[in-house]
């Protein structure tokens, strides 16, 4: 084809990526534009000449650009037919184009630069080192023709890299050959990297502070980025001699660069994958002359300008960086300190964990995070964890950790100076609140292991803090509760203090109790700490359930002296039936989740204490008893949850009698009520026919107002009962530990051919007669799924069946509107009401069929006929039931 013939082609081609780049082009226009241009790429022989022609740097941009793509094309898929000579042409022409077919480095857009970067790519990858042994020198002597050339070769460099090692798309064989020529080639690289980086960093250094060469300093600079960028493609995987070569040069260089604003941040990620690199620890050992003095003394006077300018995206963003560096660095520290004689605390160790405890301190929750690990794995670290000089920090750091679990840094709010971070680090509230339960997971874990190693410190700040705190006036803030009129919100300032405490409090004093020897604990600190929290009055909820967990956490000090035994009862007891009442009417507010909240710990803590410390219990059970009943004795007190908490701590308490025929009778008489109630013969009608079970629990009915009418309520509430207090008998009720005291109780009824005791448990007897009814229901409830049944529902209650809307929201990690969890009622209406029945008692009956095995041992598995009635009953019309309510049977 003639040279008339090329341009006209050219200008064809050139009117054509003007039609597709054109927003005003017609799409008829836009698609035989791009139809043609796809046409030429595949088919025409004179791609190369019009390629180069197109590329041309007096054409527009989108024009050269299609140049180049066209020139990527031919290499791509036409390079293997191509004859010598033609291949030699081309190479000449492109290396043409690098030396001479750019604008210069601050003119020329980015994607004309990586276009051309990638023809030489796939020329590289086609070539060397067997046909283009030359190709390192004369990407050599490009750079020396200027900073335009020199960012070229960088980004081609990365580019090789990438495709090679990183994202290795190319065919094995090549990879390897070329990996191979890197890697043999890589001291020379390196050294030439580094000379390039070193070269353009002091030009800039010289010419930056000068007005009249701004545009000269400029590109200096972005020579300088580019090669750190290139740097940081090969220090991921090159081996680690070549990064610690000449004495740590390169990294003497990055921490320098730390300094310069224009360049930290693309050093300080080169930085961080150098420090982060594993291999074989004498490997890694040079790796810690960043504990030097220069070194630290930049590393910590860049983060302090950094953190000086304030939140400045490209400066916060920097400091994220340097935190993940100084992690990495730690990481390092651990794996090898100890690991030979000479590895020990390192130089300037106190300054960099003032860095560390620095970043702990920054309002930027994120930042904060970012340094846990590293705190945990040096308190966690036989070596480091006894190192003196880390041990003067532990005050400091409790001190820092305990304001850091402070709940603040929402997004939509402006109460902290965390909160400015938190809207660039988080999208919502929702986002904020999730990474903070993760963080403060992360928090519990630095305490305990700080207080494993001085856990006396921990207790002083937990004392001297709680007994601020019980002296603190309640301060609501502007988000009060819909509870009530001066009740906290979870946005309080009080509750957030008092959430806070109580979280250091629980992680400290697990450590307190596990650490240190019995006659050295602080039992006489404890227990006045215990009475003051006893005495102190609050009619909050969120309040209150703060106070009932530092009653918790304290009670481990009754084992030593249990004086103030009863006022620990009396307090939680008193906090099972709390209730808000609105001054202004003298009437009981609507009960929210947090009084619910407030109620369900109360009980939990009885049961915990029950379960764990039995023996404190046991000198005032008859007291213990007498409580527990008369509060079951009047409905309206206690739901049925509550009752069962309570009745499931006596149950605890039973196993102490250690005698099967007292336990036996107590477990009759606790369980008489129930028992009388399930055997009923009108209980066992509705147990067995759906129709009377669905009339039963008004589920057949519409009520006239869904919100409030519930008549069938109580109904569908003695049936939870009776579930929950079979099962958990079947769940608590055991035989004794110890097997000299099992046979004096009258537990140990023969001993296996291998000599293995056999047990009875004393509940088996008052369970097992309940179980043909448990069976009956199971039966009914899959029944309830047959057609017939699910017509008989009330169009109100169509979709009792369905999952609950906090089921859907966990599956679908939807969190829950973090203000509305508080202060929304339990349930919100008589539907969700019958669908949370639904589904806790089908779960429950599956529960007891689960525990009563392990609890019943061979006299559950004796029981006539109990196969078939299993069969009969749980595995009945299981084609009709979705899988979601199957769960519980597997």
């Amino acid at each position: 084809m003639s040279g008339d013939q090329i341009t006209t082609l050219c200008e064809q081609l050139m009117k054509a990526v003007n039609v597709i780049m054109d927003g005003g082009s017609s799409s008829r226009y836009r698609l035989e534009a791009l139809k043609f241009c796809e046409e030429f790429k595949e088919k025409c022989p004179h791609t190369v000449q019009c390629g180069l022609r197109l590329a041309e740097k007096n054409n527009t941009g989108i024009v050269r650009h299609f140049g180049l793509q066209i020139l990527e094309h031919s290499i791509k898929f036409r390079w293997n037919g191509m004859v010598h000579r033609d291949k030699v042409q081309l190479k000449n022409s492109v290396m043409t184009l690098l030396s001479r077919g750019t604008h210069n480095i601050m003119v020329e857009e980015a994607y004309i630069k990586d276009a051309l970067s990638r023809i030489v790519v796939e020329m590289i990858k086609r070539e060397w080192p067997q046909q283009w042994p030359d190709m390192l020198n004369e990407m050599d002597k490009l750079t020396a023709m200027g900073e335009t050339q020199t960012e070229l070769v960088m980004l081609i460099l990365l580019r090789l890299v990438e495709d090679v090692v990183t994202f290795q798309t190319i065919p094995a064989q090549r990879r390897k050959d070329i990996q191979h020529a890197l890697t043999q080639n890589m001291m020379q690289l390196f050294s030439f990297l580094l000379d390039i980086l070193q070269e353009h960093t002091q030009n800039y250094k010289q010419l930056k502070a000068d007005t009249t060469q701004e545009n000269k300093a400029k590109a200096h600079c972005r020579v300088a980025i580019a090669t750190l960028s290139t740097l940081a493609g090969y220090v991921d995987w090159v081996a680690l001699h070549h990064i610690t070569a000449d004495s740590c040069k390169l990294l003497e260089v990055l921490c320098m660069l730390l300094t310069e604003p224009e360049l930290q941040l693309e050093a300080a990620e080169c930085l961080l994958i150098a420090i982060s690199r594993k291999g074989k620890l004498e490997d890694r050992k040079p790796l810690l002359v960043l504990f030097s003095d220069a070194a630290m003394h930049c590393i910590l006077s860049a983060a302090q300008t950094a953190h000086g300018a304030g939140l400045v995206e490209q400066h916060y963003m920097f400091l994220k960086r340097l935190c993940q560096v100084l992690t990495a660095l730690g990481g390092q520290l651990t794996a090898l300190w100890g690991s030979e004689k000479d590895v020990c605390q390192p130089p300037n160790f106190n300054k960099y964990l003032q860095a560390f405890l620095a970043f702990t301190n920054h309002p930027s929750q994120y930042l904060r995070s970012s340094t846990q690990i590293a705190w945990c794995s040096f308190l966690r670290y036989e070596h480091v964890s006894k190192d003196p000089v880390l041990l003067d920090v532990i005050p400091q750091l409790l001190h820092a950790t305990m304001a850091n679990l402070l709940k603040v840094g929402f997004p939509s709010k402006s109460d902290s100076p965390s909160c400015e971070y938190s809207r660039v680090d988080f999208d919502n509230d929702e986002d904020f609140n999730a990474f903070f339960n993760s963080f403060r997971a992360q928090q519990g874990e630095t305490i305990r292991l700080s207080c494993r190693l001085s856990p006396m410190t921990g207790f002083n700040m937990a004392s001297e803090a709680l007994q601020y705190q019980l002296t603190a006036i309640i301060d609501v803030g502007p988000t009060m509760s819909k509870t009530g009129k001066g009740l906290c919100s979870i946005f309080s300032p009080s509750f957030v203090q008092w959430d806070a405490l109580t979280f250091f409090m629980e992680s400290v004093m697990s450590q307190l109790f596990r650490t240190m020897e019995p006659e050295h604990l602080p039992v006489a600190d404890g227990i006045e700490l215990l009475k003051a929290v006893l005495s102190y009055q609050t009619h909050d909820p969120l309040i209150l359930s703060c106070i009932l967990t530092a009653v918790s956490t304290l009670s481990p000090f009754l084992l030593h002296n249990a004086t103030v035994l009863p006022q620990v009862l009396e307090k939680l007891f008193a906090s099972a039936t709390f209730e808000v009442v609105e001054e202004s009417q003298g009437l009981q507010a609507p009960r929210t989740r947090a009084v619910k909240n407030v109620r369900r710990h109360a009980c939990s803590s009885i049961l915990k204490m029950c379960r764990d410390h039995p023996e404190l219990i046991m000198p005032v059970f008859e007291m213990f008893y007498a409580h527990v009943k008369r509060l079951q004795q009047d409905e309206r007190q206690l739901t049925q949850l509550e009752k069962c908490a309570l009745m499931e701590s006596l149950v605890l308490l039973s196993n102490q009698f250690k005698d099967y025929a007292r336990q036996k009778a107590f477990l009759e008489e606790l369980m008489a009520p129930v028992t009388n109630l399930w055997l009923s013969e009108e209980m066992h009608s509705v147990l067995s026919d759906p129709a009377m079970f669905l009339s039963y629990i008004g589920a057949d009915v519409t009520p006239d107002d869904p919100i409030r009418e519930d008549p069938a309520g109580i109904n569908r509430s003695r049936i939870s009962l009776c579930v929950y207090t079979i099962l958990g008998v079947v769940k608590r009720a055991r035989w004794p530990s110890d097997l000299e005291e099992a046979k004096a109780g009258g537990f140990v009824v023969g001993f296996t051919p291998s000599g293995a005791p056999i047990y009875r448990n004393a509940c088996t007897e008052h369970v097992i007669k309940l179980l043909d009814n448990l069976l009956a229901l199971i039966r009914t409830h899959n029944n309830l799924w047959l057609p017939e049944m699910m017509a008989q529902l009330s169009p109100h209650f169509m979709k009792a069946h369905d999952m609950l809307e906090v089921e859907k929201n966990a599956i679908l990690g939807i969190p829950q509107p973090l203000l509305d969890h508080a202060d929304a009622p339990v349930y919100k209406s008589v539907l969700e009401r019958m669908q949370g029945f639904f589904c806790t008692l089908y779960d429950n009956c599956f529960h007891i069929l689960g525990n009563a095995g392990p609890s019943m041992l061979q006299d559950f598995f004796a029981i006539s006929n109990f196969a078939e009635s299993v069969i009969n009953s749980a595995f009945v019309n299981l084609e009709n039931i979705p899988d979601y309510r199957l769960r519980p049977v597997l």
